[in-house]
């Protein structure tokens, strides 16, 4: 088996809040529990949401409950030459193509074909620009393409992929997103294809974060696939819930996260991964307590 690399990503919209904790937290965890690697990453690939200065106060955040990276930090801002050498990757074999369709037109398409887009779903994407049968192998001309977009199988075939902690999963990529975007028609990266390459080239062997993006790694696979890229493993943990029964998001008012009594801050978030209380007083003490509890619950299952 390769090293153990684990990483955290946070985007820098603002702050980390409780339910940015957990995710850090738990990441950081399976890392030391592995004996491996611990990065962050910056994923201010959509740069108009970024907030200035939000990088710096997330590095401190982490850096005040002592959970420091093994590495420097990497920025996606930084990588796009990688990006592109991935979407012209994806051009040449024919996987991706330029689409001209805007969010409005794609609603009408799913309404003439009687699709209704679920609640915190996606806009399940038709297929109109998709070439056929057989789109060239050389990069199409995308003059005033509004995005380029990867396709996915069409048939109805689920992609099963295996969760460490949801155990086995499947999506219909067809179903449930379609043909998805990889570059946006403002030209910035999509997170899907950014975070694909920023794993690969990282050396990323295992991804724990929340369950609220677990519907995003069957196209992460499929990006995978596509690229020629390794599949890391997966372990996608519980979400804090607001009072509105909502995850815990910078969009419905969460709270920055006060790291000045990191011990508690610490024990709250291990609340949520269903760790024992740990009597340790000291910051140093409980992540060394809390590192052999999750490798007791964690590790045996797997490894």
């Amino acid at each position: 088996m390769k090293p153990y690399i684990g990483r955290f990503a946070p985007s820098p919209t603002g702050p980390l809040h409780a339910g940015s904790l957990v995710a850090a937290l738990a990441s950081w965890l399976d890392a030391r529990a592995h004996g491996g690697q611990w990065l962050v990453r910056i994923e201010d690939v959509d740069s108009p949401r970024c907030i200035p200065g939000a990088d710096r106060t997330i590095l401190q955040q982490l850096a005040d409950c002592s959970l420091h990276p093994d590495g420097p930090t990497r920025y996606q801002s930084q990588c796009g030459a990688l990006y592109q050498a991935a979407l012209d990757t994806l051009i040449a074999q024919g996987s991706a193509y330029a689409c001209h369709c805007t969010r409005r037109e794609i609603a009408l398409a799913q309404a003439q074909r009687g699709w209704t887009k679920a609640r915190h779903g996606d806009l399940v994407y038709p297929g109109t620009c998709r070439p056929h049968p057989n789109p060239p192998a050389q990069a199409p001309d995308t003059a005033g393409a509004r995005a380029s977009r990867l396709a996915v199988p069409d048939d109805d075939t689920p992609w099963p992929w295996q969760d460490r902690a949801l155990g086995a999963q499947q999506q219909v990529l067809s179903q449930a997103v379609g043909d998805f975007v990889v570059r946006r028609a403002d030209g910035l990266w999509a997170y899907q294809l950014a975070v694909v390459v920023d794993d690969a080239d990282q050396g990323v062997t295992d991804i724990v974060r929340g369950q609220d993006l677990a519907d995003n790694t069957p196209r992460q696979q499929w990006l995978q696939r596509c690229l020629g890229l390794p599949t890391p493993r997966y372990l996608h943990t519980p979400l804090v819930l607001g009072a509105d029964g909502e995850k815990l998001s910078k969009q419905n008012g969460a709270t920055a996260l006060n790291t000045k009594a990191p011990l508690c801050a610490l024990k709250l978030a291990a609340q949520s991964l269903a760790l024992p209380t740990l009597e340790a007083t000291t910051v140093a003490d409980w992540l060394s307590q809390a590192t052999r509890a999750w490798a007791d619950h964690w590790l045996p299952a797997q490894d």
